[in-house]
């Protein structure tokens, strides 16, 4: 659908920048030099562990909305596409904001308040990609000229939701959690995975 597949392709430009957000927790820090601490680490380990299976959750809906733009693909695939990939999405932030609830402030300056702060952003997104969910369904497929301005719209918001909203997750990642995270394999294997979801296979359009 010719009328389609341009907007779709802005559509996954965008998603594929809210993967950047994952990277926040993800240990994306050069590690420092020897100022371990047993306690930060055991923190750090919890939470990467489980960010781990969402930034690869997070990953497989950017690879399906990427596939999905590949395709001559119709709005009723399109729009199946996109719905599913954004409740993958405000699932995975959900299970990350509970695992950075569930393992408790850091023991580092402002660590109460930076984790309850990250907690909050995190329920945010979620929040938000669930909402884009609901938009995205109730799009008219019927009509392709509607449906490609609909997701025009979601593409507008997902640009928008790329840019902003990872203040509170840079905050908590500063200084010894970072370094901290930069020396835990599955920080950094989380990392990984999201740094592959956050390239995208098609330029963003304006």
């Amino acid at each position: 659908m010719e009328g389609t597949k341009p907007v779709n392709k802005k559509l996954a430009a965008a998603l594929s920048g809210g993967a950047v957000l994952v990277l926040a927790l993800t240990g994306c820090t050069d590690a420092g030099a020897d100022d371990k601490n047993e306690a930060l680490d055991a923190w750090v380990k919890q939470v990467c562990e489980g960010v781990r299976p969402q930034t690869q959750k997070i990953a497989a809906a950017n690879a399906a909305i990427q596939k999905v733009t590949s395709d001559n693909s119709s709005p009723d695939e399109v729009q199946k596409t996109d719905s599913q990939a954004f409740q993958d999405m405000a699932d995975a932030y959900a299970a990350i904001s509970a695992a950075v609830s569930k393992a408790g402030a850091p023991k580092v300056d402002e660590g109460q308040k930076k984790q309850q702060d990250a907690v909050k952003e995190l329920d945010t997104l979620g929040t938000s990609y669930a909402s884009l969910k609901q938009q995205v369904d109730k799009l008219d497929t019927k009509d392709q000229a509607k449906f490609a301005d609909g997701l025009n719209g979601i593409a507008a918001e997902l640009k928008k939701l790329s840019k902003t909203g990872n203040d509170a997750l840079k905050a908590l990642e500063e200084g010894e959690v970072g370094r901290a995270m930069a020396r835990q394999p599955s920080c950094r294997s989380a990392a990984a995975s999201a740094s592959a979801s956050a390239a995208p296979s098609s330029p963003a359009a304006d």
